[in-house]
């Protein structure tokens, strides 16, 4: 049957969704407000959106519903596991122990739930998953992730570690690289004439 002067069905409300309004994924068409994620209801776009069969999702929701489980992807400690949701081995040992208490078990089972298990080496405090930077073999916070010796904030292409410590490239080079003359490190030279 002819589709006189309409659009598409928007596969989310299944109205009609004019040239002006539509916007297509996996050659199905939406409303640009119907664009959104499935889970968190995020508005999308083409940068954003990641498809699996026939729903759209954030790249962040997608990535917790069908990407990897295990520790360092936000679902706690435990190996890596590409398993679908809903899958889970059946693993129990056969002595089931009670599980170490904690002095402070309201910091325990904060830990538990958001999969800490590392600190930072800089102000020995928790490292979670959304401010962890490694560096040197070691989570630091964003914050810590600073020069030892001039405190200049660091990134990838600035850092550099020794002894476990993080240090900007020039700090680095001052103190630990080859001293001598045209190297920046000797200061004033006198020449005796």
């Amino acid at each position: 049957m002819p589709n006189w002067g309409g659009g598409a069905k928007c596969a989310a409300c299944e109205k009609t969704a004019y040239h002006a309004e539509e916007i297509q994924c996996n050659g199905r068409s939406f409303h640009k407000t119907c664009f959104i994620c499935m889970t968190c209801r995020k508005g999308l776009d083409s940068t954003t959106v990641a498809a699996h069969e026939s729903e759209i999702y954030c790249k962040s929701c997608y990535g917790k519903k069908y990407g990897p489980k295990g520790y360092g992807y936000g679902q706690g400690a435990g190996a890596l596991s590409s398993d679908h949701p809903g899958e889970q081995l059946d693993l129990k040992s056969k002595e089931s122990k009670p599980p170490p208490s904690s002095t402070n078990s309201n910091v325990n089972k904060f830990s538990q739930k958001f999969g800490s298990s590392d600190n930072c080496p800089r102000c020995s405090k928790a490292v979670y998953a959304a401010e962890k930077i490694m560096s040197a073999g070691q989570p630091w916070h964003k914050t810590c992730f600073r020069c030892a010796l001039c405190g200049k904030g660091l990134d990838s292409a600035t850092v550099t570690d020794k002894d476990g410590e993080l240090y900007c490239k020039v700090c680095y080079a001052k103190h630990f690289g080859p001293k001598g003359r045209g190297l920046g490190n000797m200061g004033l030279v006198e020449d005796n004439d």
